[in-house]
């Protein structure tokens, strides 16, 4: 398989950006995740302005945010692909922030933050997500629009914070059971690209990436009648792995599905000319999803 098509599918599968990310994938669960945990202790949320290094759980964490805050508007928090920096989702912070409040942070292990020391869950990287709202939002509403993994992780964490979390935009979320659906459609004995891949992926869900993160499957969760946008890829690259590319299009496709159990007010739309990255390909789409949730979360 060629270099930079392994490398893209690979990113699109784990969650890890393009080229600068790969080398990670060569290289918990919703069972363990605890609603009545400790949570990190509230801050009075002070307001940020750019980009600022703040303590949680014993860890600096990068923040950035951008745009006035109003009363009644949630705040737009988003959540960056597995491995990504801030600088990747800069250009669509700076769009939303023309009308909303938007803030963005590196998890650990990505970025400009501290590294995790060891192997991190859901439920770990659920209260550094905390900890980073009490700080840019408060007591406040906020809308969560997460890529990829960070999709994931927002739509594990918005079941067990309904007071907080009013709206979700998923753009390509990695699907709540790829994990098991890949280990399915390529087979422990496949060889050549398709085997290679299976098996960096694998290896990518089982920890073995930037953040450390174990990526778990898990069922999907009902966050409450909030709104929720779930945006999907139109661009089949996944299709062109050798033997099983259609099916692990299929299951992808079927992942986002899955993903409207969140609520009642769920919808899917297909951005037609977007690969993972949806808002970098057609950041308009993105844009007016994150912008149509903001305002009915603010209702």
């Amino acid at each position: 398989m060629h270099r930079k098509f392994k490398a893209s599918v690979v990113a699109a599968l784990c969650g890890i950006l393009v080229g600068a990310g790969v080398a990670g994938c060569d290289a918990d669960s919703l069972e363990d995740w605890d609603p009545l945990a400790p949570a990190s202790q509230k801050a009075e949320a002070k307001p940020i302005s750019g980009t600022e290094k703040i303590q949680l759980e014993g860890r600096s964490v990068n923040v950035s945010c951008s745009g006035k805050p109003a009363d009644g508007k949630p705040v737009v928090v988003l959540m960056l692909g597995l491995g990504d920096g801030l600088d990747k989702m800069a250009a669509l912070q700076k769009t939303l922030s023309e009308k909303n409040r938007v803030c963005s942070y590196d998890r650990l292990g990505a970025g400009a933050s501290d590294k995790q020391d060891g192997p991190q869950d859901f439920a770990g990287a659920g209260k550094i997500l905390t900890g980073v709202l009490d700080q840019v939002a408060g007591d406040g509403p906020v809308v969560l629009a997460g890529h990829s993994l960070g999709g994931l992780i927002a739509a594990r964490y918005a079941p067990d914070h309904q007071d907080r979390v009013k709206g979700l935009v998923l753009m390509d979320a990695t699907p709540p059971t790829m994990g098991g659906d890949l280990a399915r459609i390529i087979p422990e004995s496949a060889t050549g690209p398709a085997g290679e891949l299976r098996a960096q992926n694998l290896a990518v869900f089982q920890g073995q990436n930037p953040e450390q993160l174990v990526v778990r499957d898990g069922e999907v969760r009902a966050a409450g009648n909030i709104p929720v946008e779930v945006i999907q890829h139109g661009q089949p690259y996944l299709g062109a792995v050798p033997e099983y590319g259609p099916r692990l299009e299929q299951a992808w496709s079927a992942g986002q599905r899955k993903w409207l159990a969140l609520s009642g007010d769920s919808k899917l739309s297909t951005a037609k000319k977007s690969g993972h990255y949806i808002y970098v390909d057609e950041p308009d789409v993105a844009v007016q999803a994150i912008e149509r949730v903001a305002a009915q979360a603010a209702r």
